[in-house]
């Protein structure tokens, strides 16, 4: 690697912030990661090394930072509470370290910027008129960058569909289709039928930031990237993949609607389920973001197949029974394991 290849991640103890630490550990970079309470810099077994502090402290932030060319900036509030109070104090401290050290800032990026004016299929340069709270602060959250790009500095928006992956726990996958920890029977769908709607696997998603990172001399100083990542076209096709590698294992799992009408009961009562029903207006019309820019630039994007990735997914989520040898299979189920093409077996010789 060449020149400075020390990178900060705050939030690296997430679901993005933690995969693209290990991922850029892998590649080569040193990399910090920032956690709240006291933590000593030693590198864990995934190369990242630990400092203890917290995102609202200009003091923390800017001592972390200290000597890194990148910093990734994948922290949420606690609880993901609060965030009309806590996102843009965090995101200034982190362009404060970032202006002091002349670092790149990498966030990842949301859809809830748009409103119904950019859909349905989204370029980087659309039009940014939300219609939810939380859209409009990510849109404050952009324009910040976009301000610290033209005072001299750098940043790299790298926006994606809803995440799922086998180490993330709070997305749409994790919460609301399956329920973690427990054998999938049931899935239940927010979808509105017929509509499409965007997932994004997150090692794919920490692999396209890895490889937009290593070629950052080459990126404009405000450079924003869309994944295409899973397009679901009608809203059935990541439910029938959960059924099919249910299936796969010895289960059976049902799809079900989303409870919509109980998430509307509660708004009175839970602020994340009211912003929850926020959110509902993305699966209710298709949003589809367009990745030719990303295409041009990295020639491919980062690409797993879909019962690939969600197989994973369950696995890390603990929704799958052991994935057992076909010879374990056929002694406690009773019947014999397919034959290899070409044998006696497979032609129905009784020899």
């Amino acid at each position: 690697m060449n020149g400075n290849d020390t990178v900060l991640v705050l939030g690296a103890g997430g679901g993005i912030g933690g995969e693209v630490a290990r991922q850029l550990a892998r590649a080569g970079w040193q990399v910090r990661g920032m956690k709240r309470g006291s933590a000593a810099a030693a590198a864990d077994a995934d190369g990242i090394a630990w400092i203890g502090g917290d995102a609202m402290s200009a003091a923390d932030v800017a001592r972390a930072a200290q000597g890194c060319a990148v910093i990734v900036h994948a922290v949420n509030p606690p609880g993901y509470r609060d965030w009309d109070r806590l996102v843009l104090p965090m995101l200034d401290n982190t362009i404060a370290a970032a202006a002091a050290n002349g670092a790149l800032v990498v966030l990842p990026g949301t859809v809830y910027n748009y409103g119904a004016d950019a859909l349905p299929v989204v370029a980087e340069d659309a039009p940014q008129h939300p219609a939810t709270r939380k859209g409009a602060l990510r849109v404050r959250m952009e324009a910040a960058l976009q301000a610290y790009a033209d005072r001299g500095g750098r940043a790299l928006i790298v926006r994606a569909g809803d995440f799922f992956g086998p180490r993330a726990g709070n997305n749409w996958f994790a919460q609301g289709l399956v329920k973690p920890g427990k054998p999938v029977g049931r899935i239940a769908n927010p979808a509105a039928p017929g509509v499409g709607h965007q997932w994004a696997y997150l090692p794919d998603v920490a692999a396209t930031m890895v490889a937009l990172i290593g070629r950052r001399n080459a990126l404009e100083p405000f450079a924003r990237f869309h994944m295409n990542g899973h397009w679901d076209p009608d809203g059935t096709a990541m439910c029938a993949a959960i059924a099919r590698i249910v299936g796969r294992r010895g289960g059976r799992a049902t799809v079900a609607t989303f409870p919509w009408w109980l998430v509307r009961l509660a708004t009175p009562f839970n602020e994340t389920l009211r912003e929850l029903w926020e959110m509902r207006y993305l699966w209710r019309q298709p949003v589809r973001l367009e990745n030719t820019r990303l295409a041009e630039m990295l020639g491919a994007e980062p690409h797993t197949p879909l019962d690939v990735a969600v197989e994973r997914t369950l696995e890390g989520l603990g929704c799958l029974p052991p994935n057992r040898p076909a010879a374990a299979l056929s002694r406690t189920s009773g019947t014999r394991p397919p034959a290899p093409a070409g044998s006696d077996r497979a032609r129905g010789s009784s020899r």
